[in-house]
């Protein structure tokens, strides 16, 4: 049973999700798929079964394509194999991202490349992939997921948040490169989210209590918290809403 809102110009739209198969990303692939949509997605591991499930629940199998998107040449091939298969790309999602812990002091130029190469670099070439495609549709949607980890200026990972800082301003300038041509680009932006890496990894209760007490709604996020919105920014709900940054992180408030 879908609990999420529906909008009905979503079915069979054709989406094409990086990191679709785990974490917010799954959700993601299956908020669409219970839409209606044509869902195809990216990622480094498989997922034989989570595309089980998708394909007993709904009526759209969604295509998976493994692929690593610091791989740019790769990536773009995804996208076109995604285009033949479901006829055009309505929406892209650029999900996927790697926020593994590092410091300033240790981290080195490959692992700052890297990050970079993951975290940023390919939100710039899907949406190049992906612009002839759209504009030959008529428009479509770009929603970059960015991180509220940039707007609290969190340590730990400083190229992670620098990509993060960075995705706001592509999306703002593709925004206005694309706008023209009936392509919406806007960013979607999380607070912590409960993803079972996070807890695995990073969550503990000293941290989930001190964050929880910077949120105005005293609830920790959840991956299926991040559905409904990004539904609503590729839908036609959302028609006139471009070079946006959508913040979801339950009304965080940075003191000090």
């Amino acid at each position: 049973m879908n609990d999420n809102v529906t909008f009905h110009d979503l079915k069979n739209a054709s989406v094409f999700i990086t990191g679709g198969g785990s974490g917010i990303g799954a959700a993601i692939t299956e908020g669409f798929l219970a839409q209606g949509a044509k869902v195809a997605f990216v990622q480094r591991s498989s997922c034989e079964d989570f595309l089980e499930e998708m394909s007993s629940k709904y009526n759209h199998k969604p295509l998976f394509i493994k692929c690593d998107i610091a791989d740019i040449k790769a990536l773009k091939k995804a996208i076109l194999t995604a285009s033949s298969a479901h006829g055009g790309v309505n929406v892209l999602i650029n999900n996927a991202a790697n926020d593994s812990r590092h410091s300033l002091e240790e981290m080195s130029e490959e692992q700052w490349d890297q990050a970079i190469n993951v975290n940023l670099r390919p939100h710039f070439f899907t949406a190049q992939a992906v612009a002839s495609i759209m504009r030959a549709q008529g428009g479509g949607s770009i929603i970059n997921f960015s991180s509220a980890a940039y707007m609290m200026g969190n340590s730990g990972y400083p190229a992670y948040v620098a990509s993060k800082a960075g995705i706001t301003g592509l999306t703002r300038s593709l925004a206005r490169e694309l706008g023209h041509d009936g392509i919406r680009v806007n960013s979607l932006i999380p607070g912590w989210v409960l993803t079972e890496r996070q807890l695995k990894l990073w969550a503990n209760e000293t941290d989930l209590a001190s964050h929880l007490e910077k949120q105005c709604i005293k609830e920790h996020l959840v991956p299926k918290d991040l559905v409904d919105s990004t539904l609503f920014l590729a839908s036609k709900a959302s028609r006139m809403m471009t070079g946006q940054a959508l913040v979801i992180d339950g009304g965080v408030v940075v003191t000090g």
